[in-house]
């Protein structure tokens, strides 16, 4: 079966024998890693009125996850080159950056923070893109176009998440924040979702209709097939699940509510969380960057 990886399907529909198991360090590397970049670059969504803190906490924590992301690193030769040295070389940069972003921030350099934090989301996107081309080196050039979107959008939706949900409690460690720092980040959730929505359905369109009778199996079978849940349960909880939460987020921001909306706001990263993960693991075992 695909979640064994002795089966994997194309985002073309042809199935061919998997070149590299899957493997639970291969899916935390691209799951943190993913969850880090995507946090740094919310830092320039929010503006300076939440405070020092606020900027270094949310580097940090940024940074020990692209530290972490680095120590559950795969194999050079798993996945095509995910963990290639060009994708090792602009993670060692984005990490490197924060760590300094983050040490600095308050204190000196003021004038090259920008600049350093600049150099890290450039390195970020780099890292991606790498992984993304990396996964899909193997496979038709649509398949590597949607995995690098398919890891873009999943950066984006997991640093929005978490820096809407920490924006959300700062206002109990800042409580004149202006309401309109909360939407604003709120804003940029739901769009990241929209565009995380939108690269699924094509994902899964181009899957089952370029599929053709007798070069492999057919996507379509596996989703309905009972490993088919795993596919299911990501849709649930990293698309269905954040939309109706982001939309409550956005209307109880609407009527400054910012304690109810931070309270919708923790269960929204959870569910981003997990559909996340789920993504990853459904992209590394069957090939579709869901």
């Amino acid at each position: 079966p695909a979640a064994t990886g002795s089966l994997r399907y194309t985002a073309t529909g042809r199935g061919r024998p998997s070149a590299v198991p899957m493997s639970l360090s291969a899916i935390l590397f691209l799951f943190l890693t993913h969850f880090g970049i995507g946090i740094a670059w919310t830092l320039p969504l929010v503006s300076r009125t939440a405070g020092v803190k606020f900027f270094r906490f949310n580097a940090g924590c940024a940074a020990v996850l692209l530290i972490i992301g680095w120590v559950f690193r795969p194999e050079v030769t798993v996945l095509g080159g995910v963990a290639s040295s060009t994708v090792l070389l602009a993670l060692a940069v984005v990490t490197g950056t924060l760590l300094i972003y983050w040490a600095t921030i308050g204190r000196v350099l003021a004038a090259l923070r920008p600049v350093l934090l600049w150099v890290g989301l450039i390195a970020g996107a780099v890292t991606l893109i790498a992984q993304g081309a990396a996964v899909g080196s193997s496979l038709a050039v649509a398949s590597t176009t949607l995995a690098i979107a398919s890891f873009l959008s999943s950066a984006a939706l997991l640093g929005g998440s978490f820096t809407a949900m920490i924006l959300g409690h700062w206002y109990l460690v800042l409580p004149s924040m202006d309401v309109s720092l909360l939407q604003s980040i709120v804003k940029f959730h739901i769009g990241s979702i929209i565009v995380r929505i939108v690269v699924t359905i094509a994902v899964v369109w181009i899957a089952i209709a370029g599929w053709e009778p007798g070069v492999g199996p057919n996507f379509q079978h596996y989703v309905l097939s009972s490993a088919g849940v795993f596919f299911w349960q990501r849709i649930l909880f990293g698309l269905l699940g954040p939309s109706v939460l982001s939309y409550l987020t956005w209307e109880t921001a609407k009527i400054r509510s910012t304690q109810s909306a931070t309270g919708i706001l923790y269960v929204d990263v959870f569910t981003v969380i997990v559909g996340e993960l789920l993504a990853k693991y459904l992209h590394l075992s069957t090939s579709i960057p869901v």
